[in-house]
């Protein structure tokens, strides 16, 4: 169990075992070409400090790296997209705080081997602003945000070029909203009238409406919408 607890406390208080790094690839094996999948997007409900998630993106940056360390923009733009993609919920703090950390210098290892001296303040501004957002401190079972409120994730889309576009959804109506195309939705997926459903191209799944939706911003600018 060496490594795999932090304390025989938080054993008790929080049933909390981190997996270790074998069991963590042999499960990510069963879907690797996922995990090889620059924007292919993985939520991680119980993410600790994130083992999985920190492995997801190493897998997915291999890919970036060798596609497009040529390019500094290229590898920039894709390497926002993997990273992006990644998310993860912990009901403790101190958690939360050492899977963004993880997840940054995971990044910020990866694009000074891969384009060296061409790595761009903004661009590693934007990734920090992106893991603030996309690594949440609450619990996955009542779907509540350490505040109480309801848990929000953002999706990050490239539009065209540069150009980001963000919204904002509810975890508690991603769940729930998640149908393919051509199925039944939940009977409970319109609650008092208020959210529709639409068809999303990109998942090929019904997904409710946006609670927020942002104008399109060059990615390295995301910080700017909030």
């Amino acid at each position: 169990m060496a490594g795999q607890v932090k304390s025989r406390q938080r054993v008790v208080d929080h049933g909390e075992v981190f997996t270790a790094e074998r069991e963590v690839n042999a499960m990510l094996d069963l879907v690797k070409a996922e995990t090889e999948r620059i924007e292919s997007r993985f939520l991680e409900p119980a993410c600790g400090n994130g083992n999985f998630i920190a492995e997801v993106l190493r897998r997915k940056l291999v890919v970036v790296s060798s596609r497009y360390r040529r390019s500094p923009a290229e590898y920039q733009r894709y390497a926002f997209v993997a990273v992006s993609s990644v998310y993860g919920v912990d009901i403790l703090e101190d958690n939360v705080e050492e899977c963004r950390d993880r997840l940054f210098a995971i990044v910020e290892k990866d694009a000074r081997s891969a384009i060296r001296g061409a790595v761009e303040q903004a661009f590693l501004d934007a990734v920090r602003y992106v893991l603030g957002k996309n690594i949440l401190c609450g619990d996955a079972l009542t779907l509540k945000d350490a505040d109480g409120e309801p848990i929000r994730f953002a999706e990050w889309s490239m539009v065209t070029g540069d150009l980001v576009k963000r919204r904002d959804f509810l975890l508690s109506e991603l769940l729930e909203g998640n149908v393919d195309k051509g199925q039944t939705l939940s009977l409970f997926g319109e609650k008092n009238n208020v959210i529709s459903w639409e068809f999303d191209e990109e998942t090929q799944a019904y997904l409710p409406s946006a609670v927020c939706e942002y104008p399109p911003v060059d990615y390295r600018e995301v910080g700017r919408n909030g």
